[in-house]
Formats: C-alpha cells, structure tokens, sequence
C-alpha cells in the first residue's frame, strides 16, 4: 500500500464541496445504451478509480467527464477554472513522432495562456532524463508517463487518465502510482482514472466507482468495498458487486478508515 495522505475528519470532508459531480448522465450511440443514470461526485484532492468489467461504460463515462461527449441527459459539473478544465489522456495517447519529449509538452504549453516551465512538469512524471528524446523512441511507460504530463499543462482542476497503466509492467505501475498521488495532492485537482489493474486502484483510489452494464453498481474506498462484500481482495469483492446485477452504493469512506 503506498502511503496516501491522512484522510481528513469526516466533519471536514462532509463540508468539502464536490469537485466533480457526476448527476443521472445517461448516453447512448445509437439504439445502444451505454450509460444509464449515472451518479457520482469526486472531492479535490482525491483519486477515483473506474473499474468495471470490458463494455460496461468506462471510456465512455470518462469522456464525458472529460467534456469529449455530451450526456444524453443528466449533468457533469466541474470546478470554475480558467482556459483548461479537464486534462484527458486517452487509451492511445497519440503525439507528433518528430518531435522530443521536452518539444511535445512545449506544444500544449503553446495552446494555453501563460508560461508553462516544460523541465519542471517533465520532473513530476521522471522524465527529465529523456527529455531530448524523440517520442517515436518512447517505450510504452515513458509514452503514458508523458500523456500524464500533458495533463498538467495549464494546471487544470480536473485530470482524467483512461487506462493509464495498461499493458505496463509492475515496476512502471508502481511509478504510475506514485505519479497520480502526486497528481492529487500537490495541486488539490481531483484525478478520475479507469483501470484494470487492481494494484493500482488499491496503491491509489480513495474511491472506487463500479461500473456494470452502464450503470454504478457501488462506490466507496477500497477497504468499504472489501467490507461491504465481506471479501478478502479487492478483485473478489469487485466480483461479489458485479455478479450482484444491480445498483447497490457502498459507504463511501477513506482508504485506511472505517468506511463510514
């Protein structure tokens, strides 16, 4: 478990205003529904993980979050800020192959007001050292390493990563990790990132929001989730609220606290 920061008193976080609220968004392509009255909130400073089984609505919800699609109804807020709202990282980050790792931050910085100092954003991620390297030279972590980057550029409120350590192997997890704490905790911005990989929703998420066939099955920390479905892990308990077949909210709660 990494070391996240002490949850704040529950008095103190029942006054907190949700960063992200996320009320009753339902979406659809075509005949077929993907999401289905949605809700969730997301305080600044925390981490949220997605999690759901393949086609249950994930990439889709993140990108209405992240303002790429609109709600067929229902409504995502998000915190006032200035040019830059949301930082997204897709799937499959995709950036200019000439161009140098220290270049490509540059070019985002170019598209928001103000300055943007490319060497420290490059440092929070660890990619100072490969700065003069050219992306098509990137491996698939130092790739998703400077997606994360990008996201920084203009210091949105709101960072969302979709599949942020796929395909990765443990070490680059763990670096994953520690990056999307500090994402979190050193600008107050509220991360929504969804995953597979388990490991990393317990190293990260102060809350997990399941997601099966378009609807919330259960949020809450990790810990309220292994409560909840008096489960072990964290993969049984996911399997126990899924195999349930329908919405049921979980007590959402702090890693490390009660659940409460």
């Amino acid at each position: 478990m990494s070391s996240h920061p002490a949850p704040r008193p529950t008095a103190e976080r029942d006054e907190a205003r949700a960063a992200v609220e996320v009320e009753h968004v339902t979406h659809a392509f075509g005949a077929v529904d993907v999401l289905d009255g949605v809700s969730f909130e997301v305080a600044a400073g925390d981490v949220a993980c997605v999690v759901g089984p393949n086609g249950s609505g994930k990439t889709t919800l993140l990108r209405l979050v992240a303002g790429i699609l609109e709600p067929d109804a229902g409504s995502v807020s998000l915190p006032p800020s200035g040019e830059r709202r949301v930082g997204y990282l897709a799937q499959q980050p995709a950036f200019r192959s000439q161009f140098s790792v220290a270049e490509t931050v540059e070019f985002y910085g170019s598209l928001v007001p103000g300055p943007v100092d490319a060497e420290a954003v490059l440092g929070r991620v660890g990619l100072s050292p490969v700065a003069d390297r050219r992306v098509d030279a990137l491996s698939g972590g130092m790739r998703r390493l400077l997606g994360i980057a990008q996201t920084m550029v203009g210091d949105p409120p709101v960072r969302v990563l979709d599949e942020p350590a796929s395909g990765l192997d443990p070490a680059m997890v763990r670096h994953v990790s520690a990056v999307v704490e500090r994402l979190a905790t050193e600008s107050d911005a509220v991360v929504l990132l969804s995953t597979h990989d388990l490991q990393l929703v317990d190293s990260v998420a102060d809350t997990v929001v399941v997601v099966d066939h378009g609807e919330v099955a259960a949020t809450g920390s990790p810990e309220a989730l292994r409560t909840g479905a008096d489960a072990a892990t964290l993969d049984a308990a996911l399997e126990a609220v899924t195999r349930a077949g329908g919405p049921a909210r979980v007590a959402a709660g702090h890693r490390g606290g009660d659940g409460q």
